[in-house]
């Protein structure tokens, strides 16, 4: 969407990385290097020379902001590529500018086709091809805001339901490949429902909200994920955390908003607000699903509130 047609807040907040990460892929040392030297002042420029090397790069870190790709590469050319890349969820949005000595219309229509955002000839004109990569930082960074905006609970700031089904999706996926394990936690607020009959849902809202904030907070790790369930539930997905990992942050998130002191009179449980917490862990793999995952975290929830709330189940190994 063009900067123009975004209302002025989202043009103040869509603002790009300070390091924006280019991916520079070509065959030729001569190419990167050329490329390398027009960005890496002011962009973190990481490089490849084939495609398996590229999907490999994409797939095991943090994707890049940008792909500047050749088109003809030994092997798996750009074109299938690109295509692999728009194939992939976690990895369709990143924008691809091909930039390759082919200059026929027909290879820029299958260029555009694959799912690049642009065609840029070589050799490169350095003021043209900053220009058109900033000019897609920018749209990047605005469709970012926006989908963002899409995926934030509008009480309490932090993810929605929605979001969290697609993390889901995508973490399992991806610890999958890794051969890692995924945690999820399943939050209650105990007696939630006595709060706002005595306190009055206004009140009821803020005390979401400040739990949230204490959830969030607690969170430390850029991958992990907090984000409300639903009514007084809250969950938090933490890839590449093991059982003890996974109980020892519940116990933190539970004393955590415990020591808000958010005053619940009458709770049958304790004085303050209090979090019952259920927490799973899982391998993923072809034998399971992340369905069971959740069932698992909520069973494990089950058994805290059974057990008398204010405390932190865990799941049997998965």
């Amino acid at each position: 969407m063009p900067a123009y047609n975004l209302p002025p807040e989202f043009r103040t907040l869509a603002t790009l990385p300070e390091r924006p990460r280019l991916l520079v892929v070509d065959d030729q040392p001569i190419n990167i290097q050329t490329l390398y030297q027009i960005f890496h002042a002011d962009h973190e420029v990481f490089m490849a020379t084939g495609g398996e090397q590229t999907l490999a790069f994409c797939r095991d870190n943090l994707p890049p902001d940008l792909i500047l790709l050749d088109v003809v590469m030994p092997g798996m050319d750009g074109i299938e590529v690109c295509r692999r890349l728009k194939s992939n969820p976690a990895l369709a949005d990143i924008p691809v500018i091909f930039v390759t000595a082919r200059s026929e219309p027909a290879d820029e229509v299958a260029a555009l086709a694959a799912g690049g955002v642009d065609f840029i000839a070589k050799p490169v004109n350095p003021v043209v091809v900053r220009a058109r990569v900033k000019t897609h930082l920018t749209l990047k960074a605005q469709t970012d805001l926006l989908h963002s905006m899409v995926f934030i609970d509008g009480l309490t700031g932090v993810a929605n339901r929605r979001r969290f089904d697609e993390a889901l999706q995508i973490e399992w996926h991806r610890c999958r490949r890794s051969n890692r394990p995924l945690t999820l936690l399943i939050i209650d607020i105990d007696h939630f429902k006595r709060y706002n009959d005595h306190y009055g849902h206004q009140a009821g809202d803020a005390c979401l909200q400040q739990v949230a904030a204490g959830l969030k907070a607690g969170l430390k790790r850029a991958q992990d994920l907090v984000a409300r369930y639903g009514g007084e539930e809250f969950v938090c997905l933490m890839p590449e955390c093991d059982h003890p990992a996974g109980q020892t942050k519940a116990e933190e998130l539970r004393a955590a908003v415990a020591a808000l002191g958010i005053a619940h009179a009458d709770s049958p449980t304790a004085s303050c607000v209090t979090l019952s917490i259920g927490v799973a862990v899982m391998q993923p793999s072809s034998a399971n699903t992340p369905e069971a995952l959740i069932a698992a975290a909520d069973a494990a929830l089950y058994e805290a509130k059974r057990n008398g709330r204010n405390r932190v189940s865990v799941s049997a190994d998965l």
